[in-house]
């Protein structure tokens, strides 16, 4: 976890601004990313990423209108990179678990901690630590191209599907051709499910998933 420390000397140089008190800190320019620690992000790529998280959030608010009702209070966002979706989602009714893939092309957790926000590093391929039904909300961004090498998609939903409470929702966004195939997935999970075009018209290929894990149980049975 030593690359996630924030150096003193990197924070309080000249050169580069230190941490801002919170909740400034979700939107000013983390010091490892204006000092250029993060190989291959500048500032304006950081600033844009924002930019585009809260464009992104705003079409979750007009597709879910109960995300800002505090009905969703544990949420999780399984592909992270910068926090900018829980930085976008921040209220004092919900927190938000960033988890940064081990096979993301860029190690980006320390920037979320330097935003104020909680991160952990985890392989999707494997069962994530934490006890049945534990989330409300979870964001899948781009989840299922980044393993489609790497483990089978099924593996990944019944994770999921163990992790979220009942009438949880997920917010899938990728390719279109992988979320077709996980749609199918879902019908046999007992999920309802919708897909959507991506907020900039239905020409981009990237389209949004939106489903809602039912509530059921097995039918009893009595014996007389």
């Amino acid at each position: 976890m030593e690359p996630c420390i924030t150096r003193n000397d990197i924070a309080n140089s000249d050169d580069v601004p230190g941490l801002k008190p919170f909740p400034e800190r979700l939107y000013a320019v983390p010091p490892r990313i204006a000092s250029g620690a993060v190989s291959g992000v500048s500032v304006e790529e950081y600033l844009e990423d924002n930019k585009l998280w809260k464009k992104h959030v705003n079409a979750y608010r007009k597709i879910n209108r109960i995300i800002d009702s505090g009905r969703y209070r544990n949420i999780m966002d399984m592909n992270a990179g910068f926090g900018g979706f829980a930085a976008a989602l921040q209220s004092p009714k919900l927190w938000v678990m960033n988890v940064v893939p081990t096979i993301a092309e860029k190690n980006t957790l320390g920037v979320i901690y330097e935003r104020g926000l909680i991160g952990i590093y985890h392989d999707w391929c494997e069962a994530f630590s934490t006890y049945p039904r534990t989330y409300d909300l979870i964001h899948a961004n781009g989840v299922f191209s980044l393993y489609k090498d790497k483990c089978d998609l099924e593996d990944i939903l019944l994770e999921v599907d163990r992790i979220l409470r009942p009438e949880g929702a997920v917010i899938f966004r990728d390719e279109v051709d992988v979320l077709v195939k996980v749609k199918k997935m879902i019908g046999g999970m007992r999920w309802d499910s919708k897909m959507m075009d991506h907020e900039d018209g239905p020409l981009v290929p990237e389209k949004i998933l939106v489903v809602v894990k039912q509530y059921w149980v097995g039918n009893s049975t009595s014996s007389q």
